[in-house]
């Protein structure tokens, strides 16, 4: 097995994950095509697959396409598309996914940048890794005291998507938009049959008794369970209580929604989101809403310099 097939081995199988579950039966199928497993789940996949010839072009038209907009919006959007990971070293180029790492550093530099008054975190996303989503939807929350962040809903915020979402000061959906899925599952792979009718037999030697948990070539033990359920519902214990905390809501009714979809009316109905609108009629709204603010800045700016002159004048 690559290198390439270990890492995505292991941000699949035997760790929390804040996704939905067809999302999780496109990773196993994915898993059974690239490391000829015998998983039965299956499900359907897409990928987006792009190549540039000068990435340093790329970057810097990018950039400069940024610039113009934020000087003549003052909002800042930030995609949020795919699956998300921790680090941007897990990302792949053929697959549509966003690093919590990479997020961060969008965010704190729009933060930081005085031509952004408000940012928009365009979300597309059916979750993805438990590890590091908690810690960066607590700085979403904490950068919303200093800049209005708006979370909108384009498509759909299940899962680990949601927690961003719903840590942001206000989540907008659409009428077809979905958001919710707020849970954690975790899935164990094994290989052990498909080794035996391979002729092959794998003996492990180890030392700790927990050292060989979760092992793929051999059926789960009751101690790799326990171990495998008690970090299920530990980060689910983390992410009901952050989500009540950030929508004020009783954990229990978020615990009620019993990792339930809600579209549209019925997120705002659950508590889920805030408002309904079309995704870019929201961002128009808010890029007028900015305008109009530096417009009224702007006169307040002449008209205290003119008292300032008309005074001059009289002494």
């Amino acid at each position: 097995m690559s290198k390439h097939y270990l890492r995505a081995s292991s941000l699949l199988f035997n760790q929390p994950l804040l996704v939905t579950p067809d999302m999780l039966d496109l990773g196993v199928r994915w898993a059974n095509q690239a490391m000829s497993l015998n998983i039965i789940n299956i499900g359907a996949s897409s990928a987006q697959l792009w190549k540039d010839d000068d990435p340093v072009d790329r970057l810097a038209l990018a950039d400069e396409q940024r610039r113009s907009a934020i000087a003549q919006t003052g909002v800042e959007v930030v995609p949020v598309s795919g699956v998300l990971v921790s680090r941007g070293s897990h990302l792949n180029m053929c697959e549509t996914m966003t690093s919590y790492e990479n997020l961060r550093v969008q965010l704190q530099r729009a933060v930081a940048d005085p031509m952004v008054e408000h940012i928009v975190l365009d979300i597309d996303s059916p979750g993805g890794a438990a590890v590091g989503a908690f810690e960066l939807a607590e700085d979403i929350r904490a950068m919303t005291l200093q800049k209005p962040i708006t979370g909108l809903v384009n498509f759909m915020a299940y899962s680990g998507g949601y927690l961003l979402g719903s840590a942001c000061s206000e989540l907008v959906v659409s009428r077809t938009s979905g958001v919710g899925s707020i849970g954690v599952i975790a899935s164990h792979m094994d290989r052990s049959k498909m080794e035996a009718e391979m002729g092959v037999k794998v003996t492990t030697v180890f030392a700790g008794a927990h050292k060989n948990d979760l092992s793929p070539h051999e059926p789960i033990t009751d101690q790799s369970l326990a171990f495998l359920n008690n970090l299920v519902q530990e980060s689910y214990q983390m992410f009901t209580a952050a989500v009540a905390e950030y929508r004020d809501m009783p954990v229990a009714k978020v615990i009620a929604t019993e990792a339930g979809l809600y579209r549209g009316q019925n997120a705002i109905s659950a508590g889920l989101a805030d408002r309904l609108q079309n995704p870019q009629h929201a961002v128009d709204e808010l890029s007028r809403a900015v305008a109009q603010s530096r417009a009224a800045r702007q006169s307040s700016r002449i008209s205290v310099r003119a008292t300032a002159l008309a005074m001059q004048s009289l002494t």
